[in-house]
């Protein structure tokens, strides 16, 4: 027996007595007797990760798994952090003296059960505790943090990643994901604590059950992003389909376009049943063209104008409408945040509602396109890494000398308003509407105004690879690229010759300047660092190279502009397209993948 399977088989071992439950010993004893030990080193090799974001993982027995253990334990941690930065003086509303968080979960399986782990936990420690009473969406949590002035929240969810996973995501006061030096120091408690340290026996007095009424003030915050009410009256009729893929946005959505003015709204029926199990789709990841299947075949029959889908936890949105064939096209998520922006800035002009003190934020992974929309029009635009708790730390920074307008990234993500500081899909839902409204109005489609933008800015195509590598040897596979990536540099991609590196990890880039390398500091918020390199080569090809945080991959961002020598044309869509997509095998040959 070689020294890893020893120590494997020593962790596994404890799992196999009390306190742990006779099911969880059961099925540890059958994994540590069986022939093929691949299992149980996957799930007892490490201790799950309690990383800047909370937790995600696969669901089942062991230190590297996601089960009510390790939820417990990550609670305990995160309670004892809260705690104290109370004692230190840390938070200034503090309500009667005591602690509170906001607590949700969406409609994976055990998300109840580890919403009310957490729950028992939070209240075993002396903290004030807001339970939804069911399945409610990501933002509807962020929500209530900042409405019930709490200082901190759990969702418990693994957003768009198959069932297999569940997953636990911490919130600070101001309703966003967690933040240095708060992230790290809530991961050193969660390292510190053991099961014997863990406080099980709920509070049952500090535990409130909260729902509609908060339903209904979060409905109200989402109506205010609406930026032209008379347009949606005109276009009340706006056929729209939604699906929210058996997760928390199945009630909360139409309600939301129904406080619109939106009249004619169809669900996806069989889609509408909550299920962890996802059974009508292989993944429930509106990036998938699959998981848009069903609410395609009902927009078909009823004559759609558009088909929106939400995640499970109803943050992600995806977005389809039809091109000028009368096809179903789905919009990605590049081209949905190319929309977002361009609308917010050409109508809020137009209504003469745009300030100066306005800004808009993408992250550093998203379209270009979107800083010459906004450097065209002279509004703020701010890049910030990947994930919503950087454009959330924008807001934080900025308020009340600054005034948002929306931010977002490519992973089918918007933010138009403050009220909330994580990806919310009902919000986002509602203003895709308005804006096909708008574009019904002015006698287009939605697809018709996506090419109006192209029109106006040029082209590019935003294409986005994910290599999977799932395990431990996968874990090494991802870092050994990005080693290699750095050891040797790229000099051309696809025949292009590279001009500009960024390096998100040493916060250095190197432009090629008159024949020579000028290196120079990269300044992003809070001095933070992100493992994120980028390319950026003469011909206007930019690459982005990021390992995913939350899953075992490594993704690829391609941005292809396509160079006719011509201004664009609605026309040229489909050539325009083809010939960026043409380029990827060169892309992808360069990158070795």
């Amino acid at each position: 027996m070689n020294e890893e399977l020893k120590k494997v088989m020593e962790t596994a071992e404890v799992w196999t007595r009390e306190p742990f439950d006779a099911e969880t010993r059961a099925q540890v004893k059958a994994m540590m007797e069986a022939d093929d030990k691949t299992e149980l080193i996957d799930a007892f090799y490490r201790t799950l990760e309690f990383g800047t974001g909370g937790l995600r993982g696969i669901m089942g027995p062991g230190t590297n798994r996601m089960n009510k253990y390790i939820v417990a334990q990550a609670t305990q941690g995160y309670a004892n952090y809260l705690l104290k930065v109370q004692r230190e003086g840390g938070f200034q509303n503090v309500q009667n003296g005591r602690v509170a968080v906001a607590v949700g979960h969406d409609c994976r399986n055990n998300g109840r059960l580890f919403a009310e782990t957490v729950a028992n936990i939070f209240s075993a420690n002396g903290i004030k505790v807001y339970l939804f009473e069911s399945l409610r969406p990501t933002p509807e949590v962020s929500f209530a943090i900042r409405h019930l002035k709490c200082q901190g929240g759990v969702n418990v969810t693994a957003s768009h990643n198959p069932k297999e996973y569940n997953g636990y995501k911490a919130y600070w006061e101001d309703g966003s994901q967690v933040l240095q030096p708060h992230d790290q120091g809530i991961i050193d408690e969660v390292n510190k604590v053991t099961m014997a340290d863990v406080k099980w026996e709920a509070n049952k007095d500090l535990i409130e059950i909260i729902g509609g009424e908060m339903d209904y003030d979060y409905m109200m915050a989402v109506k205010t992003v609406m930026i032209d009410q008379e347009t949606i009256l005109r276009q009340k009729d706006l056929n729209i389909v939604y699906t929210p893929m058996h997760g928390a946005g199945r009630q909360i959505v139409p309600m939301c376009l129904r406080s619109w003015g939106f009249q004619n709204i169809h669900v996806v029926p069989e889609q509408m049943v909550i299920d962890g199990n996802f059974p009508t789709v292989v993944s429930p990841n509106p990036e998938n063209a699959e998981a848009m299947t069903m609410g395609m075949a009902l927009g078909t029959k009823l004559g759609a104008d558009l088909v929106i889908a939400s995640d499970p936890d109803a943050d992600r949105i995806a977005i389809v409408c039809r091109n000028d064939k009368g096809e179903w096209v789905i919009i990605n998520g590049n081209q949905t945040n190319i929309m977002y922006h361009y609308y917010i800035i050409n109508n809020m002009k137009r209504l003469g509602k745009l300030r100066p003190e306005h800004y808009l934020v993408k992250t550093i992974v998203t379209s270009e396109l979107i800083r010459k929309i906004a450097d065209a029009q002279g509004v703020t635009l701010t890049d910030e890494y990947t994930g919503f708790k950087w454009i959330a730390n924008r807001i934080r920074e900025w308020e009340g000398s600054r005034i948002y307008l929306g931010g977002g990234e490519e992973s089918f993500g918007f933010l138009p308003y403050d009220k909330v500081r994580d990806k919310c899909s009902p919000s986002s839902i509602c203003l895709i509407c308005e804006i096909t409204a708008y574009a019904k109005d002015n006698g287009m489609t939605l697809y018709d105004y996506l090419l109006k933008i192209y029109e106006d800015y040029g082209f590019q195509r935003e294409t986005t690879i994910n290599v999977v590598r799932p395990g431990k040897t996968g874990a090494e596979e991802i870092q050994a690229m990005m080693v290699n990536y750095r050891n040797n540099p790229l000099q051309e991609i696809a025949g292009e010759k590279v001009v500009k590196v960024k390096d998100f990890k040493t916060l250095k880039q190197c432009e090629l300047k008159d024949g020579q390398w000028v290196e120079s500091p990269i300044e992003m918020a809070l001095g933070a660092t992100s493992n994120v390199l980028q390319y950026f080569t003469e011909g206007g090809l930019k690459v982005s190279v990021r390992p995913s945080g939350t899953e075992p991959k490594i993704k690829f961002y391609f941005e292809i502009p396509v160079k006719s020598g011509k201004p664009f044309t609605g026309k040229d869509y489909e050539r325009c397209t083809a010939e960026a997509e043409a380029r990827v095998p060169a892309i992808k040959a360069s990158l070795g993948i």
